[in-house]
C-alpha cells in the first residue's frame, strides 16, 4: 500500500532561534500559521483525493519546531487529528522539531496523542558548523535527543544540510558516519541555499561565505546517500521541495538549487553503478561494441540521465557504439543488469548492495 503524507506547514512556529540560513516562510510559501480548523480542512481535502482503503496515511507537521510551541497549541493541533486516528483514516502523526526541544515529558505527551514519528532538524554533527550557524545546541544534545526518541519507540528521522558555513566534504562525511551510529529510521539531505533576507545572504554578499556549486552538492550528497544505503537507512528526500516561492528567482540568491535535485543525485549513482557493472561484464564475457542495460521500469529515467547524459558518458568511457536501456521484470529496484545487444534478459546483474559494498563506492570520475 502506498504511503501517503498530508503535510501541514507551520513556518517558524515555536522556533526559539533564527538560524543564519533560515526563512521558513519563503521555503514553504506560507506566511500564516494554520489554525486547528485549517488542519481539519487540509486533512479533508487530501483524504478526498486518496483512493478508498488507503490505510497508510500520515499527517506531518513541518516547518516549525513543534515541541517548542506552547503545550496548549500543540494539544489543539494533535487533537484536530485524533478523530481521524480513531477512525483509522490516518495511521500516524509525524512532527519536526529541534534536538534541544526534546525531553522525556515531551515524548510522553506526544505519544499519548498519537505521534509515532519524530524528525529532528540536526543539520550537522560538527560543533564548529553548529556554532557558525547559530543553531544553539551541540553534537552532545543531538545524541541525547536521538537516544530518548529511540528509547520511547518513536520512529526517528534526521534532517541534514550540506554546504553550511564551516562545512566541508570531510565534515559532511564525518557527520554521515555519526548519524549512522545513531541508527535513525530515515534521513533527509538538503543542500544549503542562500535565501533572500537571511544573514547568510549578508555573509555571501560580503564574501565571508561561498556556496556549493551544483556538481559539488551532487557529489557530496551521492556519497552520503550511498553510505546510508549501505547501512540500510532510508533517504526519504534530497533537496528542498520546489515550492512556487522557492522557484521564484527573487527567493534563492545563490546555491545549488534544482527542482529535481534528488533525481540528479540518483542519476549519478546509476551512472557509477553501471560503470562497475560494465567493467565486470567485460572482464568475464569479453568486449562488445553495443550493450543493453536492464533496470526496473521505475529506474529508467535515473539510468538514462538528463538528456541521455549517462548513456553518452558510458559510450565515451567504454568506446561503445550504442547502449540501449530496457525495463526488465526480473531486475529489482536500484539494480543494473548488463547484456550484449542480442540479449533479452541481463547476463549479469549488479545490485545496489553489491555496489555499496566497495568502501569507496567506485567513482567513474
Amino acid at each position: 500500500m502506498k504511503h501517503r503524507i498530508i503535510p501541514i506547514f507551520i513556518p517558524h512556529l515555536g522556533c526559539p532561534f533564527n538560524c543564519i540560513f533560515c526563512d521558513q516562510n519563503r521555503i514553504t510559501s506560507q506566511y500564516q500559521v494554520p489554525s486547528a480548523a485549517d488542519v481539519i480542512d487540509t486533512i479533508d481535502e487530501y483524504l478526498a483525493t486518496f483512493p478508498r482503503g488507503s490505510n497508510k496515511v500520515e499527517v506531518a507537521f513541518y516547518g516549525g519546531s513543534f515541541t517548542a510551541v506552547d503545550k496548549k497549541e500543540q494539544d489543539k493541533y494533535l487533537r484536530a487529528v485524533s478523530s481521524y486516528l480513531n477512525t483509522a483514516e490516518i495511521s500516524n502523526i509525524r512532527i519536526s522539531t529541534r534536538p534541544d526541544c526534546i525531553d522525556c515529558d515531551t515524548l510522553r505527551f506526544l505519544k499519548e496523542r498519537g505521534v509515532g514519528t519524530i524528525e529532528l532538524g540536526v543539520q550537522s554533527l560538527d560543533d564548529g558548523v553548529l556554532r557558525e550557524c547559530r543553531r544553539g545546541y551541540t553534537q552532545e544534545d543531538v545524541v541525547r535527543a536521538c537516544r530518548l526518541v529511540r528509547e520511547e519507540n518513536f520512529k526517528l528521522g534526521i534532517q541534514l544540510m550540506i554546504g553550511l558555513p564551516g562545512d566541508s566534504y570531510t565534515t559532511a562525511m564525518e557527520t554521515t558516519a555519526k548519524v549512522i551510529s545513531l541508527k535513525p529510521d530515515m534521513v533527509r539531505i538538503y543542500p544549503t541555499l542562500i535565501i533572500k533576507g537571511t544573514f547568510l545572504e549578508s555573509m555571501f554578499r560580503d564574501g565571508s561565505y561561498a556556496s556549493l556549486d551544483l556538481q559539488d552538492a551532487i557529489r557530496i550528497s551521492r556519497n552520503m546517500f550511498l553510505q546510508f544505503q549501505r547501512a540500510k537507512i532510508k533517504v526519504i528526500r534530497m533537496g528542498l521541495q520546489p515550492s512556487e516561492e522557492l522557484c521564484n528567482p527573487d527567493t534563492v540568491v545563490a546555491g545549488p538549487f534544482h527542482p529535481s535535485f534528488g533525481e540528479l543525485v540518483e542519476q549519478e549513482v546509476f551512472k557509477d553503478q553501471a560503470c562497475q557493472a560494465i567493467e565486470a561484464f567485460f572482464g568475464s564475457d569479453g568486449f562488445f561494441r553495443e550493450l543493453k542495460i536492464f533496470v526496473h521500469k521505475k529506474d529508467i529515467s535515473k539510468m538514462v540521465g538528463y538528456k541521455r547524459c549517462n548513456i553518452h558518458y558510458l559510450c565515451d568511457r567504454f568506446t561503445l557504439k550504442n547502449i540501449s536501456v530496457h525495463a526488465c521484470e526480473s531486475v529489482e529496484r536500484d539494480c543494473v543488469g548488463i547484456g550484449n545487444n542480442a540479449a533479452s534478459v541481463p547476463e549479469k546483474v549488479l545490485t545496489r548492495r553489491e555496489f555499496c559494498s566497495k568502501g569507496d563506492y567506485y567513482s567513474c570520475k
